[in-house]
Protein backbone atom coordinates (compact mmCIF):
# COMPACT_ATOMS: atom_id res chain seq x y z
CA UNK A 1 0.00 0.00 0.00
CA UNK A 2 2.84 2.39 0.85
CA UNK A 3 4.40 1.71 -2.55
CA UNK A 4 1.13 2.76 -4.21
CA UNK A 5 1.05 5.91 -2.09
CA UNK A 6 4.63 6.67 -3.14
CA UNK A 7 3.74 6.18 -6.83
CA UNK A 8 0.75 8.52 -6.49
CA UNK A 9 2.86 11.15 -4.70
CA UNK A 10 5.56 10.84 -7.38
CA UNK A 11 2.92 11.20 -10.12
CA UNK A 12 1.39 14.21 -8.37
CA UNK A 13 4.55 16.23 -7.87
CA UNK A 14 7.06 14.93 -10.45
CA UNK A 15 5.69 12.89 -13.36
CA UNK A 16 2.53 14.81 -14.34
CA UNK A 17 3.99 18.33 -13.76
CA UNK A 18 7.20 17.39 -15.64
CA UNK A 19 5.27 15.96 -18.62
CA UNK A 20 3.08 19.09 -18.80
CA UNK A 21 6.05 21.46 -18.38
CA UNK A 22 8.08 19.42 -20.88
CA UNK A 23 5.25 19.73 -23.42
CA UNK A 24 5.26 23.52 -22.98
CA UNK A 25 9.05 23.71 -23.34
CA UNK A 26 8.97 21.41 -26.37
CA UNK A 27 6.47 23.67 -28.18
CA UNK A 28 8.56 26.73 -27.32
CA UNK A 29 11.79 25.01 -28.39
CA UNK A 30 10.21 23.94 -31.69
CA UNK A 31 9.69 27.62 -32.54
CA UNK A 32 13.31 28.45 -31.71
CA UNK A 33 14.65 25.51 -33.69
CA UNK A 34 12.53 26.31 -36.79
CA UNK A 35 13.83 29.88 -36.85
CA UNK A 36 17.39 28.65 -36.45
CA UNK A 37 17.08 25.84 -38.97
CA UNK A 38 15.34 27.86 -41.70
CA UNK A 39 16.21 31.52 -41.11
CA UNK A 40 19.61 30.70 -39.55
CA UNK A 41 19.67 32.84 -36.43
CA UNK A 42 18.88 32.45 -32.74
CA UNK A 43 15.70 34.40 -32.02
CA UNK A 44 16.08 35.82 -28.51
CA UNK A 45 12.70 37.53 -28.84
CA UNK A 46 10.91 34.16 -28.79
CA UNK A 47 10.01 34.24 -25.09
CA UNK A 48 8.40 37.66 -25.46
CA UNK A 49 6.67 36.51 -28.65
CA UNK A 50 5.06 33.83 -26.47
CA UNK A 51 4.08 36.53 -23.98
CA UNK A 52 2.54 38.71 -26.71
CA UNK A 53 0.50 35.87 -28.20
CA UNK A 54 -0.67 34.84 -24.73
CA UNK A 55 -1.55 38.47 -23.89
CA UNK A 56 -3.76 38.84 -26.99
CA UNK A 57 -5.44 35.54 -26.09
CA UNK A 58 -6.06 36.77 -22.53
CA UNK A 59 -7.62 40.02 -23.72
CA UNK A 60 -10.01 38.13 -26.00
CA UNK A 61 -10.69 35.61 -23.21
CA UNK A 62 -11.75 38.39 -20.86
CA UNK A 63 -13.94 39.86 -23.61
CA UNK A 64 -15.62 36.51 -24.27
CA UNK A 65 -16.11 35.93 -20.53
CA UNK A 66 -17.75 39.36 -20.17
CA UNK A 67 -20.21 38.39 -22.94
CA UNK A 68 -20.96 35.03 -21.30
CA UNK A 69 -19.21 32.95 -23.97
CA UNK A 70 -17.55 29.84 -22.59
CA UNK A 71 -16.68 26.21 -23.38
CA UNK A 72 -18.22 24.60 -20.31
CA UNK A 73 -15.58 22.61 -18.41
CA UNK A 74 -12.83 23.75 -20.83
CA UNK A 75 -11.07 27.15 -20.51
CA UNK A 76 -12.50 30.00 -22.59
CA UNK A 77 -8.89 30.72 -23.62
CA UNK A 78 -9.14 27.85 -26.13
CA UNK A 79 -11.88 29.84 -27.88
CA UNK A 80 -9.66 32.94 -27.93
CA UNK A 81 -6.50 31.07 -29.00
CA UNK A 82 -6.92 31.65 -32.79
CA UNK A 83 -7.08 35.41 -32.17
CA UNK A 84 -3.89 35.23 -30.10
CA UNK A 85 -2.15 33.33 -32.90
CA UNK A 86 -3.33 35.92 -35.44
CA UNK A 87 -2.05 38.76 -33.23
CA UNK A 88 1.35 37.13 -32.71
CA UNK A 89 1.62 36.35 -36.44
CA UNK A 90 0.85 39.98 -37.36
CA UNK A 91 3.51 41.26 -34.94
CA UNK A 92 6.15 38.75 -36.09
CA UNK A 93 5.53 39.44 -39.79
CA UNK A 94 5.68 43.19 -39.15
CA UNK A 95 8.93 42.73 -37.21
CA UNK A 96 10.38 40.64 -40.02
CA UNK A 97 9.43 43.25 -42.62
CA UNK A 98 10.78 46.18 -40.59
CA UNK A 99 13.88 44.58 -39.05
CA UNK A 100 15.01 41.17 -40.26
CA UNK A 101 14.31 41.46 -44.00
CA UNK A 102 16.87 44.24 -44.38
CA UNK A 103 19.57 42.12 -42.77
CA UNK A 104 18.67 39.17 -45.00
CA UNK A 105 19.06 41.36 -48.09
CA UNK A 106 22.53 42.56 -47.06
CA UNK A 107 23.44 39.00 -45.98
CA UNK A 108 24.37 40.11 -42.47
CA UNK A 109 26.26 37.74 -40.18
CA UNK A 110 24.23 35.67 -37.67
CA UNK A 111 25.51 37.75 -34.73
CA UNK A 112 23.86 40.83 -36.28
CA UNK A 113 20.53 38.98 -36.37
CA UNK A 114 21.02 37.95 -32.74
CA UNK A 115 21.66 41.55 -31.66
CA UNK A 116 18.61 42.70 -33.63
CA UNK A 117 16.46 40.01 -31.99
CA UNK A 118 17.62 41.18 -28.55
CA UNK A 119 16.42 44.69 -29.43
CA UNK A 120 13.10 43.26 -30.63
CA UNK A 121 12.88 41.27 -27.38
CA UNK A 122 13.06 44.42 -25.22
CA UNK A 123 10.53 46.23 -27.40
CA UNK A 124 8.06 43.31 -27.23
CA UNK A 125 8.56 42.97 -23.47
CA UNK A 126 7.85 46.68 -22.95
CA UNK A 127 4.82 46.51 -25.27
CA UNK A 128 3.26 43.60 -23.38
CA UNK A 129 3.84 45.21 -19.98
CA UNK A 130 2.46 48.53 -21.25
CA UNK A 131 -0.75 46.93 -22.58
CA UNK A 132 -1.60 44.38 -19.88
CA UNK A 133 0.58 45.55 -16.97
CA UNK A 134 3.58 43.93 -15.25
CA UNK A 135 1.56 42.05 -12.63
CA UNK A 136 0.22 38.53 -12.54
CA UNK A 137 -2.91 37.91 -14.60
CA UNK A 138 -5.26 34.94 -14.20
CA UNK A 139 -7.57 33.95 -17.01
CA UNK A 140 -8.33 30.26 -16.43
CA UNK A 141 -11.95 29.18 -16.04
CA UNK A 142 -13.95 25.98 -16.46
CA UNK A 143 -13.30 22.82 -14.45
CA UNK A 144 -10.10 23.00 -12.44
CA UNK A 145 -9.47 19.27 -12.11
CA UNK A 146 -10.00 16.21 -14.27
CA UNK A 147 -9.29 14.10 -11.17
CA UNK A 148 -9.32 15.73 -7.73
CA UNK A 149 -7.33 14.42 -4.78
CA UNK A 150 -10.47 14.04 -2.65
CA UNK A 151 -12.33 11.97 -5.26
CA UNK A 152 -9.27 9.81 -5.87
CA UNK A 153 -8.85 9.10 -2.15
CA UNK A 154 -12.52 8.14 -1.83
CA UNK A 155 -12.26 5.86 -4.87
CA UNK A 156 -8.92 4.21 -4.09
CA UNK A 157 -8.79 4.22 -0.29
CA UNK A 158 -5.18 5.45 -0.40
CA UNK A 159 -3.77 8.10 1.93
CA UNK A 160 -2.32 10.01 -1.00
CA UNK A 161 -4.71 11.62 -3.47
CA UNK A 162 -3.97 11.99 -7.18
CA UNK A 163 -4.74 15.44 -8.60
CA UNK A 164 -4.73 15.87 -12.38
CA UNK A 165 -5.44 19.46 -13.42
CA UNK A 166 -7.49 20.26 -16.52
CA UNK A 167 -4.71 22.58 -17.73
CA UNK A 168 -2.20 19.72 -17.53
CA UNK A 169 -4.45 17.40 -19.51
CA UNK A 170 -5.10 20.07 -22.16
CA UNK A 171 -1.36 20.79 -22.39
CA UNK A 172 -0.43 17.16 -23.01
CA UNK A 173 -3.21 16.50 -25.54
CA UNK A 174 -2.62 19.80 -27.38
CA UNK A 175 1.14 19.20 -27.57
CA UNK A 176 0.60 15.75 -29.12
CA UNK A 177 -1.84 17.15 -31.72
CA UNK A 178 0.35 20.17 -32.58
CA UNK A 179 3.56 18.11 -32.90
CA UNK A 180 1.83 15.49 -35.07
CA UNK A 181 0.37 18.25 -37.30
CA UNK A 182 3.75 19.98 -37.60
CA UNK A 183 5.61 16.81 -38.59
CA UNK A 184 2.86 15.94 -41.08
CA UNK A 185 3.14 19.43 -42.57
CA UNK A 186 6.95 19.34 -42.85
CA UNK A 187 7.07 15.83 -44.31
CA UNK A 188 3.91 15.54 -46.42
CA UNK A 189 3.03 18.96 -47.85
CA UNK A 190 4.74 20.73 -50.72
CA UNK A 191 5.31 23.85 -48.62
CA UNK A 192 6.80 21.82 -45.76
CA UNK A 193 9.16 20.04 -48.15
CA UNK A 194 10.24 23.37 -49.63
CA UNK A 195 10.98 24.65 -46.10
CA UNK A 196 13.12 21.59 -45.40
CA UNK A 197 14.92 21.97 -48.72
CA UNK A 198 15.59 25.65 -47.99
CA UNK A 199 16.99 24.66 -44.58
CA UNK A 200 19.25 21.94 -45.99
CA UNK A 201 20.73 23.97 -48.86
CA UNK A 202 19.56 27.51 -49.53
CA UNK A 203 21.39 27.95 -52.86
CA UNK A 204 20.14 24.66 -54.27
CA UNK A 205 16.60 25.46 -53.11
CA UNK A 206 16.70 28.82 -54.91
CA UNK A 207 17.94 27.11 -58.09
CA UNK A 208 14.98 24.70 -57.77
CA UNK A 209 12.57 27.63 -57.97
CA UNK A 210 11.61 27.83 -54.28
CA UNK A 211 10.45 31.32 -53.32
CA UNK A 212 12.50 32.36 -50.24
CA UNK A 213 10.03 35.03 -49.12
CA UNK A 214 7.22 32.47 -49.10
CA UNK A 215 9.37 30.14 -46.97
CA UNK A 216 10.05 33.00 -44.56
CA UNK A 217 6.32 33.85 -44.41
CA UNK A 218 5.25 30.28 -43.58
CA UNK A 219 8.06 29.93 -41.05
CA UNK A 220 6.92 32.99 -39.11
CA UNK A 221 3.28 31.89 -39.25
CA UNK A 222 4.14 28.44 -37.85
CA UNK A 223 6.42 29.93 -35.19
CA UNK A 224 3.69 32.40 -34.17
CA UNK A 225 1.24 29.51 -33.70
CA UNK A 226 3.77 27.45 -31.70
CA UNK A 227 4.77 30.42 -29.53
CA UNK A 228 1.18 31.45 -28.77
CA UNK A 229 0.03 27.90 -27.98
CA UNK A 230 3.05 27.35 -25.70
CA UNK A 231 2.53 30.70 -23.99
CA UNK A 232 -1.19 30.17 -23.39
CA UNK A 233 -0.71 26.61 -22.11
CA UNK A 234 1.99 27.82 -19.69
CA UNK A 235 -0.26 30.67 -18.52
CA UNK A 236 -3.22 28.33 -17.97
CA UNK A 237 -1.05 25.85 -16.07
CA UNK A 238 0.69 28.45 -13.88
CA UNK A 239 -0.31 32.07 -14.40
CA UNK A 240 0.51 34.87 -16.82
CA UNK A 241 3.24 37.35 -15.89
CA UNK A 242 5.17 39.09 -18.70
CA UNK A 243 8.61 38.82 -17.08
CA UNK A 244 8.18 35.07 -16.54
CA UNK A 245 8.28 34.53 -20.31
CA UNK A 246 11.57 36.44 -20.49
CA UNK A 247 12.94 34.00 -17.89
CA UNK A 248 11.55 31.03 -19.84
CA UNK A 249 13.95 31.87 -22.66
CA UNK A 250 16.79 30.02 -20.88
CA UNK A 251 15.06 26.61 -20.48
CA UNK A 252 13.57 26.94 -23.99
CA UNK A 253 16.97 27.58 -25.57
CA UNK A 254 18.48 24.88 -23.37
CA UNK A 255 15.83 22.45 -24.66
CA UNK A 256 16.57 23.33 -28.28
CA UNK A 257 20.36 23.08 -27.84
CA UNK A 258 20.30 19.91 -25.72
CA UNK A 259 18.15 18.19 -28.36
CA UNK A 260 20.14 19.60 -31.28
CA UNK A 261 19.50 23.18 -32.44
CA UNK A 262 17.71 23.08 -35.78
CA UNK A 263 16.28 19.59 -35.27
CA UNK A 264 12.53 19.48 -34.43
CA UNK A 265 12.70 15.97 -32.95
CA UNK A 266 15.61 17.10 -30.79
CA UNK A 267 13.65 20.13 -29.56
CA UNK A 268 10.89 17.84 -28.28
CA UNK A 269 13.35 15.46 -26.58
CA UNK A 270 15.30 18.39 -25.12
CA UNK A 271 12.13 19.91 -23.68
CA UNK A 272 11.39 16.78 -21.68
CA UNK A 273 15.04 16.35 -20.59
CA UNK A 274 15.11 19.91 -19.21
CA UNK A 275 11.65 19.64 -17.61
CA UNK A 276 12.31 16.34 -15.84
CA UNK A 277 15.73 17.57 -14.69
CA UNK A 278 14.33 20.80 -13.24
CA UNK A 279 11.38 19.13 -11.50
CA UNK A 280 13.40 16.17 -10.18
CA UNK A 281 16.27 18.25 -8.78
CA UNK A 282 14.01 20.86 -7.11
CA UNK A 283 11.43 18.42 -5.69
CA UNK A 284 11.47 17.69 -1.94
CA UNK A 285 11.61 13.88 -1.80
CA UNK A 286 10.70 13.54 1.90
CA UNK A 287 7.12 12.39 1.31
CA UNK A 288 8.01 9.73 -1.31
CA UNK A 289 10.93 8.40 0.76
CA UNK A 290 8.70 8.40 3.84
CA UNK A 291 6.41 5.89 2.11
CA UNK A 292 9.24 3.72 0.78
CA UNK A 293 11.70 3.61 3.70
CA UNK A 294 11.18 1.97 7.12
CA UNK A 295 10.22 4.33 9.94
CA UNK A 296 13.74 4.27 11.44
CA UNK A 297 15.23 5.55 8.16
CA UNK A 298 12.65 8.22 7.37
CA UNK A 299 14.41 11.50 6.50
CA UNK A 300 13.97 14.43 8.86
CA UNK A 301 14.77 17.08 6.22
CA UNK A 302 13.09 17.88 2.92
CA UNK A 303 15.64 15.88 0.86
CA UNK A 304 15.71 18.63 -1.76
CA UNK A 305 18.86 19.06 -3.84
CA UNK A 306 18.02 22.63 -4.88
CA UNK A 307 15.36 25.18 -3.95
CA UNK A 308 12.76 25.91 -6.64
CA UNK A 309 14.28 29.43 -6.78
CA UNK A 310 17.26 27.87 -8.55
CA UNK A 311 15.39 25.72 -11.08
CA UNK A 312 16.72 27.77 -14.01
CA UNK A 313 20.25 27.00 -12.79
CA UNK A 314 19.54 23.34 -13.61
CA UNK A 315 18.78 24.11 -17.27
CA UNK A 316 21.84 26.39 -17.43
CA UNK A 317 24.10 23.66 -16.01
CA UNK A 318 22.75 21.09 -18.49
CA UNK A 319 23.21 23.59 -21.32
CA UNK A 320 26.86 24.19 -20.39
CA UNK A 321 27.60 20.47 -20.12
CA UNK A 322 26.03 19.74 -23.51
CA UNK A 323 27.90 22.62 -25.18
CA UNK A 324 31.18 21.34 -23.71
CA UNK A 325 30.84 17.65 -24.52
CA UNK A 326 28.28 17.34 -27.35
CA UNK A 327 27.68 20.72 -29.04
CA UNK A 328 25.42 19.19 -31.72
CA UNK A 329 23.00 17.96 -29.01
CA UNK A 330 21.34 14.57 -28.50
CA UNK A 331 20.21 14.63 -32.13
CA UNK A 332 22.49 16.19 -34.71
CA UNK A 333 21.37 19.80 -35.11
CA UNK A 334 21.33 22.27 -38.02
CA UNK A 335 18.75 20.33 -40.05
CA UNK A 336 14.95 20.50 -40.14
Amino acid sequence: MDILNAIVALSNFVLIPAIAYGSQLALGALGVTLIYGILRFSNFAHGDSMAFGAMVTILFTWWFQSMGLHLGPLPTALLALPFGIAGAAALMLATDRVVYRFYRRVKAKPIVFVMASIGVMFIMNGLVRFIIGPGEQRFADGARFIISARDFKAWSGLREGLAFKTSQGITIVTAIIVVAALFWFLNRTRTGKSMRAFSDNEDLALLSGINPERVVLYTWLIVAALATIAGVLYGLDKSFKPFTYFQLLLPIFASAIVGGLGNPLGAIAGGFVIAFSEVTVTYAWKKVLGYLLPESLEPSGLVQLLSTDYKFAVSFAILVVVLLFKPTGLFRGKAV
